[in-house]
């Protein structure tokens, strides 16, 4: 046990200083008495919870247990709030914000007397915000993931959030279903707290923090209303002190080899395409360098084993009694790192040592797998020089290779306005395609990227064709979506001099995107590109104009992610 003269809170609470009295006398305020706290290392639970984001209102009753944990290790417990990030509510776009929590995280830890943290999330970007924030501050930390939500269900059909969403929203438009299914529809694909449960991008970022190895065991697929997930919050919470007296901070568990095991986990899920951007975002806050030419090695090497919507068949709850992530993760034992640690054990290896698969269906086994590569493509071509997206295992297999000519929109607003408007003749054949949507462009790199098919073609039963943007799209989606266009249209990237009628070829196999224009010709259309106004005068938003990175680097703030060291505050 680490001696109360060592935790880094005794710098506040145990010295002899005017400053140190005030602080016990301010604690005493607060109505705790010395024993509750003097001497014990001191937790911090950042809580995301709010009234407006549905993923996360159970967090309130979570940091009960998370404290109810940390009391009986003999730590002292303090909750703190901090900003929600509601996928479904917040506009523009909850991306927007990544950064600015991420910095509240970083401070708050840095700035109070905290000798470890207890961080909880799993609404899309709340996962990478709290992580990439405690990367920076590298305390001792434990993850407690928000859980998946129930299944949805709507007569006789089990619904997954998003995907089914996106689904019947179609048929509807498609007149195959009327405004009575809709409002049945309305109440029956979201049954409770947490997270979309699907393999969406909450589904996958938490999986991700799991393979990282800065959750318990199992934790990221418990359904949020399980009292299970209950448990493993007070266990958490038990954890994170044992942490603090070993003084294993959080730069121990987020190595290369970490990061290495989240990408080919995050692939072999057929997660969402969000976390390439994420996790080379929290890579760099690990001092790690990860690329999207890692994202395309890696998708090489591991096949798709997750039976899970929006590429497969089943849901979270699912995935949860087939063994959840410690079995799944036991199935790809040869091309993890398994002699680093967790939060919960020495190594991975003694993590998994005894996970067993209970559904093989849902967690298939390698030589049954749902396809032979990571879920998620890098391309590279004229169009997307730095790099762009595809999650290829949730487009129509006869559009991997298309050559079509394009039909440009220039903003998003626009596109709603026009995309059925029969004067454009779009037909299956046409690649869609939408600029001015990127990271300053959106502003935010909105969930733009799954452009609708015009009404005409879903009447004819057209369900997918090319889609090509500079946005990003919500991970419970499908569709051939070529995503995260770099750089982007905003800032003058090849996407900016696309015109409607111009050939595109997409060749996932070949990982090429190609505009099928001289080199001559897009040199004359960029001389005669001029950029668009600032979205921001002031601000938060001015801001994140000036230091936001494009998307193939993380999306980061440039003062966050580059090198240099912050000194601890002084506390006497």
């Amino acid at each position: 046990m680490k001696p109360p003269e060592e935790l880094r809170s005794h710098q506040w609470y145990g010295t002899d200083g005017l400053r140190s009295f005030s602080h016990r006398a301010r604690t005493r305020q607060l109505g705790y008495l010395p024993e509750e706290h003097l001497g014990k290392p001191v937790i911090a639970i950042l809580n995301t919870w709010s009234d407006i984001n549905p993923c996360h209102v159970h967090l309130r009753d979570r940091a009960q247990a998370v404290k109810r944990g940390v009391w009986q290790a003999g730590g002292f417990p303090l909750e703190f709030p901090v900003s929600t990030l509601s996928e479904t509510f917040q506009k523009p776009t909850p991306m927007l914000y990544r950064n600015l929590l991420s910095m509240e995280t970083e401070e708050l830890l840095r700035s109070y007397p905290v000798d470890g943290a207890v961080l909880l999330g799993g609404c899309d970007k709340t996962t990478p915000a709290l992580l990439m924030g405690a990367a920076s501050a590298d305390l001792p930390t434990v993850f407690v993931p928000a859980g998946p939500m129930l299944p949805g269900h709507w007569r006789n059909e089990v619904l997954g959030s998003g995907t089914d969403m996106w689904k019947y929203w179609d048929d509807k438009r498609a007149g195959l279903i009327g405004d009575c299914e809709m409002a049945e529809l309305e109440s029956g694909l979201a049954r409770s707290p947490g997270h979309c449960m699907t393999m969406g991008t909450a589904s996958t970022l938490t999986a991700a923090a799991e393979a990282l190895g800065v959750t318990m065991p199992g934790a990221s697929a418990i359904p949020a209303v399980d009292s299970g997930h209950d448990r493993m919050a007070a266990a958490s919470g038990l954890r994170i002190v044992e942490l603090v007296h070993r003084d294993l901070k959080l730069s121990q568990l987020l190595t290369a080899d970490a990061y290495e095991d989240a990408v080919a986990t995050v692939l072999a899920l057929g997660g969402s395409t969000n976390a390439v951007i994420h996790l080379i975002a929290m890579a760099g806050r690990s001092g790690v360098r990860l690329t999207l030419d890692d994202f395309d090695r890696i998708a090489r090497t591991v096949p798709v084993l997750a039976n899970l919507r929006p590429g497969g068949q089943y849901l979270m709850e699912d995935f949860h009694f087939a063994g959840g992530l410690p079995a799944f993760l036991a199935q790809l034992s040869d091309v993890l790192h398994l002699d680093r640690p967790t939060v919960a054990h020495d190594t991975l290896r003694e993590q998994l040592a005894n996970a067993v698969v209970h559904n093989s269906e849902v967690i298939r086994p390698r030589e049954k797998p749902l396809a032979d590569e990571g879920g998620v493509a890098v391309l590279r071509g004229n169009i997307c020089p730095d790099g762009a997206v595809i999650k290829h295992i949730a487009a129509e297999p006869h559009l991997l290779r298309h050559t079509g000519p394009a039909v440009v929109f220039d903003d998003y607003r626009q596109m709603q306005r026009t995309i059925n408007d029969p004067a454009l003749g779009i037909t299956a054949d046409h690649v869609l395609v939408l600029r001015n949507s990127g990271p300053l462009g959106g502003p935010g790199m909105p969930e733009y990227g799954m452009l609708p098919i015009p009404d005409h073609l879903l009447k004819q039963g057209v369900r997918d064709m090319v889609r090509i943007s500079d946005a990003r799209m919500s991970g419970t989606s499908y569709g051939t979506c070529v995503l995260h266009v770099a750089p982007e249209s905003y800032v003058g990237g090849p996407l900016a001099l696309v015109r409607t009628g111009d050939l595109i070829t997409l060749d996932v196999e070949a990982r090429s995107l190609h505009l099928d224009v001289t080199d001559e010709e897009l040199e004359r259309r960029r001389e005669a590109w001029t950029p668009p106004p600032a979205r921001y005068g002031r601000g938060y938003g001015a801001l994140y104009s000036e230091q936001i990175t494009q998307a193939d680097t993380g999306c980061d703030f440039a003062f966050l992610a580059r090198e240099g060291k912050v000194p601890d505050p002084y506390a006497g």
